[in-house]
C-alpha cells in the first residue's frame, strides 16, 4: 500500500514575450509551495515552458525551432530539477522536444524524487491541421509542428506506484487509458492547453469544453481504477483564452481537488493507492471480464466503415 500527496500545478497564461527563465521561476514558486504542504509529486501542464505556439502559422522552421528544447534538463530548467531534488519531490511537465535527428514532438517527462528522468511520453493523438486554414477563427497547427508520438503508452514504477503519462487531446480517447490500464496503471498524469473556444465552432464555448474535459478524465479514471491528474495551462495568452479546470480524480471517478481560477494555482489530494485494488479486482478485472475476441475492429480499422 502506498499513499502520496499529489499536487497539480496549474499555470496561468504564458505570453509570447515571456522567457523560459520567467516561466521556470513561476514553476519553482509552485514547487516550493507544494513541498511545504507535503506533496511528493508535482504535475505541471502540457508545453509548460512556453505559450501555446501552435495557434500561429509559422512558415519559417527556424522560427518554429525556437519554441523547442534540444535537451532536458536544459539551461533554463536545470534550477527546477535541482530544487526538486533538494526538496525530494518528483515532477512531471510537458515541453516541445526537438530530437538530435531533427524530429519534433509534444513531450512529457517524469522524474523520481532524486530529480532523475525515469519516463518520457510523446503525444499520440495530435489535433488540428497542417496548412493555414482561412475558415478557422484561429489556427491549431499541432499536426504541422509535431510528429505523432512514437513511444506508445508506457508505465513506470515510481515511488512504489505504477505511473503513466498522456497529453491534452489524448485524454479524450479511451484507448489512452486502457493501454495503461492493461499494464496495471495506478496514476495517470495529463497536462493540457485547451482553447476555451472551438476554432471551428464558435458556439462551443468554455462551459461545454470544461464539461468534456471533466467527463474524459473522470471516465478514464473509473474505467481503469486509477487516479488521474489533469493539469491546465489556463488564462488569456496573447488574446486567446485557454480553459482551466485542473482536477485530481480518484479511481471511482470522483473529483478530489479542483482549481478555482485561471491563474497559477496549486491543487492537492492525499491519494491512497490501495483504493485502486477494488475496481481492478471486481468490475474491471480485465483478465476475467475482457472479451478480446470481439475487439479486433479497434486496432484493424481507423475511420468509420458503414456496412448496414
Amino acid at each position: 500500500m502506498t499513499r502520496m500527496i499529489i499536487a497539480g500545478a496549474q499555470l496561468g497564461a504564458i505570453q509570447k514575450a515571456d522567457s523560459r527563465d520567467v516561466v521556470v521561476a513561476r514553476m519553482l514558486a509552485l514547487l516550493n509551495e507544494a513541498a511545504s504542504r507535503g506533496a511528493t509529486l508535482v504535475v505541471y501542464p502540457e508545453l509548460a515552458l512556453t505559450t501555446f505556439f501552435p495557434r500561429w502559422y509559422m512558415p519559417d522552421w527556424n522560427e518554429v525551432d525556437t519554441w523547442f528544447e534540444t535537451e532536458m534538463p536544459s539551461r533554463a530548467t536545470l534550477p527546477l530539477f535541482e530544487r526538486a531534488r533538494e526538496l525530494g519531490v518528483a515532477i512531471s511537465f510537458g515541453y516541445a522536444e526537438l530530437t538530435p535527428e531533427g524530429q519534433h514532438f509534444n513531450t512529457s517527462i517524469m522524474t523520481n524524487r532524486k530529480g532523475e528522468i525515469i519516463g518520457k511520453y510523446r503525444k499520440v493523438h495530435l489535433p488540428g491541421h497542417v496548412e493555414y486554414d482561412t475558415e478557422r477563427a484561429f489556427q491549431h497547427m499541432e499536426k504541422r509542428y509535431f510528429l505523432p508520438g512514437d513511444l506508445g503508452f508506457n508505465v513506470w514504477r515510481n515511488e512504489g506506484v505504477i505511473m503513466g503519462m498522456a497529453i491534452c487531446n489524448d485524454r479524450r480517447w479511451p484507448e489512452t487509458y486502457r493501454c495503461m490500464g492493461l499494464q496495471g496503471v495506478e496514476l495517470i498524469t495529463i497536462g493540457y492547453n485547451t482553447p476555451a473556444v472551438n476554432s471551428q465552432m464558435s458556439a462551443e464555448g468554455q462551459e461545454k469544453r470544461l464539461f468534456h474535459s471533466d467527463l474524459s478524465l473522470q471516465s478514464g479514471a473509473y474505467q481503469n481504477a486509477s487516479f488521474v491528474v489533469g493539469v491546465a495551462k489556463a488564462g488569456v495568452e496573447d488574446g486567446h483564452p485557454l480553459i482551466g479546470g485542473s482536477i485530481i480524480v480518484d479511481p471511482d471517478g470522483f473529483v478530489l481537488a479542483r482549481a478555482e481560477t485561471e491563474e497559477d494555482e496549486l491543487i492537492l489530494a492525499d491519494c491512497d493507492f490501495a483504493k485502486c485494488a477494488f475496481g481492478k479486482t471486481t468490475i474491471f478485472d480485465f483478465e476475467r471480464h475482457r472479451r478480446v475476441e470481439h475487439y479486433g475492429r479497434i486496432t484493424s480499422q481507423t475511420g468509420v466503415i458503414i456496412e448496414v
